[in-house]
């Protein structure tokens, strides 16, 4: 985050940042990691968005990361670029599978669950 503020984004006035709801996601974080002074100085820059917790994209995102640890990544591997070319190889593989994600969450639910939070 810290480069975010110093680095990537020095010109803008906020940085929205999407999280999941991992308990070490928290501003508690930046003071125990950075201090008082320099963790008010970089959260004063940042805004913070949490996914739902259920039914989120980031769940999918988590399951093919898991997958792809148990099928490729899931050993020693010696270095950065042997690495690459293993995870490449096997997202190749992988998208050539066209697997579908059968999402049960549908619009209807979604609007009944989630409506009190949409802006309109």
């Amino acid at each position: 985050m810290k480069n975010l503020v110093d680095v990537q984004y020095t010109d803008v006035i906020v940085i929205r940042v999407v999280l999941d709801n991992l308990n070490t996601h928290n501003e508690s974080s930046f003071f125990e990691n950075l201090g008082k002074k320099e963790a008010h100085r970089i959260l004063r820059k940042l805004e913070f968005h949490y996914v739902p917790k259920h039914a989120s994209w980031l769940n999918v995102a988590e399951t093919e990361i898991g997958i792809m640890d148990a099928q490729c990544t899931d050993r020693r591997i010696k270095d950065r670029e042997l690495l690459t070319r293993e995870v490449n190889a096997w997202t190749v593989r992988w998208n050539r599978q066209k697997r579908k994600i059968e999402w049960t969450f549908t619009k209807q639910k979604a609007d009944e669950k989630l409506g009190k939070y949409y802006v309109i």
